[in-house]
């Protein structure tokens, strides 16, 4: 039997990668479970991703890819009079008040970058993507900043089941922020 043509394959590996790690963790991440997942044979998850480490960096580039869009496509960064503290702790709200498991996928790809330099410059691209659109409303460090800030109250939100608090993290930006010169 010849093979067949199948130009989604790729595609959904990586979306059953995503869904093995949302279930198991990292740790229960193969390409055996992989390829089980996407109901493909064994050799397509080898033939396009030649290690873990491939296949780990696409489906952290996907599962980086909705945060970022958000703050992209935001109106609040194009509107100079429009509360850009408000509108990123509006964003964190619905991010985190979504697919709780979308949102720990998201995090745990992201600090498997801690064991695993390959993610290293796909987890730098989330950041600095993020930043650079904040930057439009900043600087450059207050962007960063703002970013450190919204990790760190996703993660503290993520690892305590604390309840998220809008007003709590709107405060927080607005501190960072510059002010707007009369």
């Amino acid at each position: 039997m010849g093979r067949r043509y199948d130009p989604d394959r790729r595609q959904r590996i990586i979306d059953a990668a995503i869904r093995v790690v949302g279930r198991s963790g990292i740790a229960g991440l193969s390409h055996r479970t992989v390829a089980a997942e996407a109901d493909v044979p064994l050799g397509s998850t080898t033939y396009h991703f030649a290690s873990l480490d491939e296949l780990l960096v696409a489906a952290l580039r996907q599962a980086n890819e909705g945060f970022a869009a958000a703050v992209r496509e935001s109106g609040a960064l194009a509107d100079p009079g429009s509360d850009l503290a408000r509108e990123l702790a509006r964003l964190m709200g619905e991010w985190l008040g979504g697919e709780r498991t979308g949102v720990e996928l998201e995090y745990e790809l992201y600090l498997a970058a801690l064991r695993r330099p390959a993610l290293r410059p796909v987890a730098a691209e989330w950041a600095d993507g993020v930043a650079e659109s904040l930057a439009r409303r900043s600087d450059p460090a207050t962007a960063r900043a703002l970013v450190a800030l919204m990790d760190g109250i996703c993660l503290q939100v993520l690892l305590t089941d604390a309840p998220y608090d809008e007003d709590y993290a709107r405060q927080m930006l607005d501190r960072i922020l510059p002010r707007p010169t009369p």
